[in-house]
């Protein structure tokens, strides 16, 4: 493994920013750490870089633990959020500012730095200041300069997060491209669900400083491990069932109970792609009306109320949406397709449990 957590704690005071975080980082992965603000992916970032000392655990690269050593000592590349470029020196300068520190020779830093500068499209802007760039080509320097000493492990703190939606979108792309070129391991920190889905090969989310789930993004999307990660990641519709008569029921709504008793609770999510809609009223077994229609882009979401007054999101193309000929107000019928029992905080399911359950309902029937 490039780059191991085992039972990390950092303590601020008396609260614990981090506790008890594991996970490990195999050679050329590109990780990201997901979570909301003030969940711990920053600080979990400073430790492995040594900017921060962990209260307990150990931190290892490449089979050695790091805990003791010097920032200078580590080999990582660390982008700040701010850029945090040298105001008053060059771009060719601040690239190869680490180079300079490292006491390699200048035809060595003049190689390296035109290099870099190729590979990240920074080409005749050598001799200009960070006040006279864009943000976008700024990040790039700061990205450069962090690449320049050829790092173990490359760490990026919300790399995105100072640029316009084009220039991020551009960004992006810019570091799966060169995180291909190059097959650096590499950490980055975001809140952005999206960004984290298309550039990570694998997602680390964390909730209120701990761990709550690891796994490629499609894992993590299409199997969340709790109630948090459901919610956090992409939209999903939760719904609080109570078990009656082997059934778990919301309203009109009912699932399999899995073997729990009756007079339980449990927590029941499907995402927008499972609810079907029909303009067919006997297509499926529910019936609802279209209140909404949201448009995004290629996908519509629909908002549909069930004869409860429950509120549901389900989601389809724009080409499916005018084949069925649905309108704002219309009746339609519906059918969940697949759902998950979801885990509250604290709460683990029996794995029989804590997996995606399909549902096949003929119009009328009961579960």
């Amino acid at each position: 493994m490039s780059i191991e957590l085992k039972n990390v704690t950092k303590q601020f005071g008396g609260v614990s920013a981090v506790h008890g975080v594991s996970f490990s980082v195999a050679d050329g992965q590109l990780v990201a750490l997901l979570g909301p603000s003030g969940c711990g992916k920053t600080t979990v970032l400073r430790m492995i870089s040594g900017l921060e000392a962990p209260t307990a655990g150990d931190i290892f690269v490449r089979g050695k633990r790091i805990n003791d050593v010097p920032v200078q000592q580590r080999n990582i590349g660390f982008v700040f959020q701010g850029y945090a470029l040298f105001k008053s020196m060059s771009v060719a300068d601040n690239i190869a500012f680490g180079l300079k520190i490292k006491q390699w020779s200048k035809p060595d830093r003049d190689a390296r730095v035109a290099e870099l500068m190729q590979l990240l499209g920074l080409r005749d802007l050598e001799k200009r200041f960070p006040h006279q760039l864009s943000g976008g080509q700024r990040q790039r320097v700061a990205l450069a300069r962090a690449l320049a000493p050829k790092p173990d492990v490359l760490l990026l703190d919300e790399p995105f997060a100072a640029v316009d939606a084009k220039i991020r979108q551009e960004l992006r792309e810019m570091l799966v491209n060169l995180h291909h070129e190059l097959n650096v391991t590499t950490i980055f920190v975001t809140h952005d669900q999206e960004e984290a889905m298309e550039v990570s090969n694998r997602i680390v989310i964390f909730d209120k400083g701990r761990l709550a789930q690891i796994g490629t993004p499609r894992e993590v999307y299409e199997e969340p491990a709790s109630e948090f990660v459901a919610r956090f990641v992409g939209v999903m519709n939760v719904l609080d069932c109570e078990v009656r008569g082997g059934v778990a029921r919301f309203g009109e709504l009912e699932f399999p109970a899995h073997g729990v008793a009756d007079g339980q609770r449990l927590r029941i999510g499907f995402r927008p792609y499972a609810v079907q809609v029909s303009h067919d009223l006997s297509a499926h077994r529910y019936r609802a009306v279209l209140r909404h229609t949201y448009f995004l882009g290629v996908l519509l979401r629909l908002e549909l109320e069930l004869p409860s007054g429950l509120l549901l999101r389900s989601r389809m193309t724009k080409e499916e949406y005018s084949r069925l000929n649905l309108a704002e107000g219309r009746e339609v019928s519906l059918q969940i397709r697949q759902y998950r029992v979801l885990a509250r905080e604290g709460e683990h399911l029996p794995p029989e449990v804590a997996v995606t359950h399909s549902l096949d309902h003929s119009p009328g029937e009961g579960i």
